[in-house]
């Protein structure tokens, strides 16, 4: 399994550091796709059958029925994972390597005249699709850990940062040999309710907020004092970690919640199921460390369980990784008291503490099957609003009713 931030780690150099945590699926199995699909809307629109190792038809369809399609226009951004190297996709599913001198209007994509759009994702590419509203979104060419250039991806979630005052959002995807990946992330923030259909030995859809839902997470959220200064007026509602660097939101606020968990599990074994196994952990001195083998960690602060890093920073390493996941899932929504053994299954007695992640409560509250990425790790127990298919023939991404 690949973590979010080791999907987009070799990419994007975004503004304020790509959102952190989850879990896009690795490369396996394969197979043939299926071909012939119709366009969401059921129109007219020729859509190309797909064939395995070539880029993957995608629709994008608006039901904003709010905008116009001459309002909107998305952007494939990633790597290549054949060179490492940073690319935006072409609406043939071509991929352009970035250079200097590429700017936003070089990378979107406008939508259609009239009706679905189709296009293509490119094959060997991991990375986001962008969408934005009533502006293009400003992608700038910065140098990357090695010198080389690529792109400054939109923060929704730093004042100053480009395409700030641009109603956005986007998605995650991975598409390889093995098939396609991709999940509706909310993770560093919410504004443009999305949804995505992918099509081929399945027929699956994830993503989708009820109806309101929009409207209906922005007033609950601005109904708890410490979360009502994230929503950023009608564009977005970001989430309490960028709240925390931001000065948005109480840097101590997990701080009573970690005291109690270190305190119960001085005196009492804590069990986590992870990776195929069972391991114990106590705290001693500062530290909770599991046997079998030993998964260390230090005491975290409230930002460090939001992003589900520093102290719960969670290595691809199998040993402690897992056991950072379920921990990092455990605070988040607030279980790690109310159960010695964790993951804690039963989403009903999940976010019951009075300190708890109400962004990540209230998201889940709003989508269809309580799917939703709220949080790093809300992939632990199956939570995450993520899709895959081996053999994949589509992807539909839908904007749905605000």
């Amino acid at each position: 399994m690949l973590n979010r931030r080791a999907l987009l780690s070799g990419g994007a150099a975004a503004l304020a550091g790509a959102g952190a945590g989850g879990v896009l699926a690795a490369a396996r199995g394969g197979g043939a796709g299926q071909a012939g699909l119709v366009a969401a809307t059921g129109a007219a629109v020729e859509i190309p059958a797909h064939t395995p190792g070539t880029p993957l038809p995608l629709v994008v369809v608006n039901h904003t029925y709010r905008y116009a399609n001459r309002e909107i226009w998305f952007y494939v951004v990633g790597t290549d994972l054949s060179t490492g190297r940073q690319v935006y996709g072409r609406p043939d599913g071509g991929v352009t390597e970035v250079a200097a001198g590429v700017d936003g209007a070089d990378i979107a994509i406008p939508l259609a005249a009239d009706g679905d759009t189709v296009a293509a994702i490119p094959v060997g590419m991991s990375g986001r699709i962008y969408v934005s509203i009533g502006a293009r979104l400003d992608f700038r060419v910065v140098a990357d850990g090695a010198g080389r250039p690529a792109l400054q991806y939109p923060a929704g979630w730093v004042r100053d940062a480009p395409g700030y005052a641009v109603l956005h959002d986007f998605v995650e995807f991975t598409h390889n040999a093995a098939g396609m990946f991709c999940n509706t992330t909310m993770v560093d923030m919410f504004s443009v309710p999305l949804l995505l259909r992918l099509h081929g030995d399945g027929d699956q859809t994830t993503g989708r907020v009820v109806p309101g839902g929009r409207d209906a997470i922005f007033a609950a959220l601005r109904a708890i004092p410490a979360f009502a200064p994230l929503v950023v007026d009608d564009l977005r509602v970001i989430a309490p970690g960028h709240g925390i660097d931001a000065g948005l939101f109480p840097a101590a606020y997990y701080d009573s919640y970690v005291d109690a968990v270190w305190s119960r599990y001085a005196s009492r074994p804590l069990a986590v199921d992870a990776a195929g196994r069972r391991v114990t952990g106590r705290v001693v001195g500062d530290t909770l460390t599991f046997d079998g083998p030993v998964a260390s960690f230090a005491r975290p602060s409230s930002r460090d369980v939001f992003f589900c890093d520093g102290a719960l920073g969670a290595p691809n390493d199998g040993v402690t990784g897992p056991v950072a996941a379920v921990l990092g899932a455990g605070f988040n929504r607030s279980t790690l008291l109310a159960d010695a053994a964790q993951p804690t299954a039963d989403p009903a007695v999940f976010y019951r503490d009075t300190v708890t992640n109400h962004y990540a409560r209230v998201l889940h509250a709003h989508t269809d099957n309580g799917r939703a990425y709220g949080f790093a790790f809300d992939d632990v127990g199956g939570q995450a609003s993520y899709v895959e298919d081996r053999a994949p023939s589509q992807l539909t991404f839908v904007l749905t009713p605000f």
